[in-house]
């Protein structure tokens, strides 16, 4: 019987996760599957200007996945069963049961709310394709005018303002911070962001945390209320309770304890990769919620299950977080180095920061949209113990790295 390889999630960690493991595996021995509750790859990095009115193109995963042996499934998670092995699945074609050996958890994260009154029956967010195309239609029916408030000052609030305030100038666009504007940047950086708000005719209400949320308001907790005919609230992320419930062993916020190799501390047939993970960096701090972080772990997690199941060594693949890079509208924005402390370093901004970060995502989309472009492209068999074991995936792989 084939080892049954399920990777649940098809965002930047999930589909070139996919992608390598079939490149990497062989199909005489593997079976692969991606569960995935959205047709087409989603480009998370890019919601903020899906909302704004620009045109995405789009790929399906069908045709990502076309020619790889990759099984995909359209459908959402909605729990996990690691005693029995097993994922429930609902879509069109119903609710169903997936079985694994090896299972990858690349479900990624949806908006935070916080426990705020009004932010699920009235907010609008940016975190998903459905999410961003709700705020799109809310702007369009605005007719080009009103009053649009951005919550939260991290970087998903930043590109947001900003990419709207440039997209729709006749809204008025104000930003609520908890905190200060632009704290986690160095100060030639703050001013540039200070600057580009000006330039852009964004309001900022620093040290203003929004505690009500209502269909044409927001109230802040000493009582002052904002106008917003749309609250975008982009104060942080979550992830869903599903591995939680799975009795997987979880931090407080749900993400999924993994060791150095992005495997579960609870559960040795459990990977876990991107936001869903909780993965420490070379510099002993936990990785932020981020695109740059879906790549680390997600190499490091396909290393890990080609080393276990082949019987190689697994390599360690560097997980150092050295950049912020923020997009300012269409042609602006700022790169921002960091150190192995993660504090801000040198940086540089404007129209060669915002074509960098365009080339960063043209690549990014290229590269999980070929998911078996690259090397190694010899396709390995499992080693004698995983064989022997059939569909029992606790077999160890040697603890030094191996080409």
């Amino acid at each position: 019987m084939k080892h049954r390889v399920l990777v649940l999630g098809a965002g930047y960690a999930g589909a070139f996760a996919a992608g390598s493991l079939a490149r990497r595996l062989a199909p005489a021995d593997t079976e692969i599957t991606v569960v995935n509750a959205e047709p087409v790859f989603v480009e998370r990095m890019r919601m903020h200007q899906l909302a704004a009115g620009r045109e995405l193109a789009t790929r399906r995963l069908a045709d990502v996945f076309a020619g790889t042996g990759v099984r995909l499934r359209v459908a959402r998670v909605t729990a996990v069963d690691p005693q029995r092995r097993t994922v429930a699945v609902t879509g069109e074609d119903g609710d169903g049961e997936l079985g694994y050996d090896t299972l990858l958890y690349t479900l990624g994260s949806r908006v935070a709310d916080h426990g705020v009154p009004g932010v699920a029956e009235h907010a609008f967010d940016v975190a998903g394709r459905p999410s961003a195309l709700r705020l799109r239609d809310r702007l369009d029916k605005l007719g080009g005018a009103g009053d649009v408030l951005v919550v939260g000052e991290g970087l998903t609030g930043i590109e947001t303002a900003t990419e709207l305030a440039e997209s729709r100038p006749g809204l008025s666009v104000a930003l609520a911070a908890r905190g200060e504007l632009g704290a986690q940047l160095s100060p030639g950086a703050r001013l540039h962001l200070r600057e580009t708000f000006d330039r852009l005719g964004i309001t900022v209400h620093e040290h203003t945390g929004i505690e009500t949320v209502g269909a044409t308001y927001a109230v802040a907790a000493d009582g002052t209320s904002f106008p917003a005919d749309a609250t975008v609230w982009t104060a942080g992320f979550a992830v869903a309770p599903i591995a939680a419930a799975a009795g997987l062993e979880v931090t407080e916020d749900g993400r999924i304890v993994v060791d150095d190799r992005m495997r579960s501390a609870s559960h040795p047939d459990v990977y876990a990769a991107g936001d869903s993970a909780y993965a420490i960096g070379d510099n002993g701090r936990p990785l932020p919620m981020s695109c740059a972080s879906a790549g680390f772990t997600n190499m490091q997690a396909t290393e890990a299950i080609v080393g276990r199941l082949t019987g190689r060594g697994i390599p360690h693949v560097k997980k150092t977080y050295v950049y912020n890079h923020i997009s300012l509208g269409r042609y602006d924005a700022i790169f921002q180095k960091v150190d192995h402390d993660a504090r801000a370093k040198s940086w540089f901004g404007g129209r060669k920061a915002a074509r960098l970060k365009a080339g960063i995502l043209r690549t990014s989309l290229w590269a999980t949209s070929h998911p078996t472009f690259g090397i190694p492209r010899r396709k390995r068999r499992l080693s004698a113990a995983t064989a022997a074991a059939g569909t029992t995936a606790t077999v160890t792989a040697p603890e030094n790295a191996a080409a």
